[in-house]
């Protein structure tokens, strides 16, 4: 089998402080996260945590450029490993201007696979009433589905989750029965949907999976809720490393995010904390440790999967 990798998407989670008034993760129950990494990994004070399993870094998301990361400009770089605000200036987002769509078409992580011949997907569906959105100019691509279209490739629909060939945002699927009104979509517990999310990925040479609940309960939510979204999370990693294949070397799975913001709910803004990122993989601590900001992690995937 030929090298894959799969980058799993977290929007808005970054590494804070250890006050339990503040930071939803001090109080969560994190099981898997904590079996994997020790207490308190989720500081922003840690050097780097290697086991058997995994490695966890730190990674800076404000790349030299003042002020507090942005959604659009912190995934065109994770997308394609250049220094997407000091090229256009500034932070930007939530969603892609011009410029930042400019640097996208330089191109990323899809639109090398692509290129090269092999298979690449954005893991994450979309209803149709998003697209209806999008070709009626009423709502805009953010960096992920653009890169993705960018490269010629089709983003998941309806279809794809109920054949089970995507996986929702919100991991389980009942969100596209209750709230969007869609029958017969497949219900997964998070610890399944982390084990299916990992399947799929080995259909591909690269792939993304998106979730961006977390960005918006950083906003908007209370801090009960977030240390309840934080526990969804930790039991869908858990899932996924899982069922991530520790006897084949092929496979390289990284978890990150672009920008801090649940971790603080002290303020309903971006911070300027450094941000997780999770290598599972051969080798993982010598890959994790070529990590340092945004800027290194496409360089390593385009190297494991040879990418020119």
């Amino acid at each position: 089998m030929s090298n894959f990798s799969l980058i799993f998407f977290l929007d808005g989670v970054g590494l804070g402080g250890p006050d339990p008034e503040i930071n939803p993760f001090v109080t969560a129950s994190l099981p898997n996260l904590n079996t994997l990494f020790g207490p308190q990994w989720y500081l922003n004070n840690r050097g780097p945590i290697t086991t058997e399993r995994a490695t966890l870094v730190q990674t800076d998301a404000g790349l030299g450029v003042p002020g507090r990361p942005q959604s659009a400009t912190g995934q065109a770089v994770i997308l394609s490993g250049r220094n997407v605000p000091q090229a256009i200036g500034e932070h930007y987002g939530p969603k892609p201007n011009q410029a930042v769509r400019d640097e996208i078409n330089k191109g990323t992580l899809f639109q090398d696979v692509v290129s090269s011949g092999r298979s690449a997907a954005l893991l994450s569906p979309y209803p149709q009433g998003y697209f209806d959105a999008i070709n009626s100019g009423k709502r805009l691509y953010s960096s992920v589905p653009y890169a993705a279209v960018q490269a010629g490739l089709s983003l998941m629909t309806a279809a794809d989750l109920r054949a089970g060939r995507a996986v929702s945002p919100g991991f389980t699927g009942e969100g596209w029965t209750t709230y969007l009104g869609y029958k017969d979509i497949p219900h997964y517990t998070p610890r399944a949907a982390g084990q299916k999310i990992a399947e799929i990925a080995r259909h591909h040479t690269f792939s993304f999976f998106e979730h961006w609940p977390s960005d918006r309960l950083g906003h908007r939510g209370t801090l009960v809720e977030a240390r309840t979204h934080l526990e969804l999370l930790d039991k869908v990693i858990g899932g996924l490393i899982d069922g991530w294949p520790q006897n084949e070397p092929e496979g390289l799975l990284i978890i990150t995010s672009d920008h801090g913001n649940i971790e603080d709910k002290s303020r309903r803004t971006h911070t300027e904390n450094p941000v997780p990122t999770i290598v599972v993989g051969q080798n993982h601590d010598a890959i994790a440790a070529g990590i340092h900001t945004l800027l290194d992690i496409a360089p390593v995937v385009r190297k494991w999967l040879d990418l020119r």
